[in-house]
């Protein structure tokens, strides 16, 4: 199985909602990181910075450089599930 990790602007994005949901339906155990959290220290800055991302959630894949995206992507979710080897 492979290690999701979604990072996510809180309860109140209604894409990171929708993707954790998709996940959960999915069957996908996935690590939960809120980027308003002074607690996940630079997570916002590794997603904007390092990976390029402007808009949330950014879903990584078994913590992979080629394997991440960004925003609700039921697509994506939907070939993770299905093809647990691949993400995009």
């Amino acid at each position: 199985m492979s290690a999701v990790t979604v990072y996510s602007t809180g309860v109140s994005c209604m894409r990171c909602t929708l993707t954790c949901r998709c996940l959960t339906a999915a069957g996908i155990p996935y690590t939960l990181i809120d980027v308003t959290d002074d607690a996940h220290g630079n997570a916002r800055e590794f997603i904007t910075e390092e990976l390029g991302y402007s808009e949330a959630p950014v879903v990584i894949v078994n913590a992979e450089p080629e394997h991440h995206w960004s925003g609700f992507r039921p697509d994506l979710i939907d070939r993770l599930a299905t093809h647990p080897q691949e993400s995009r």
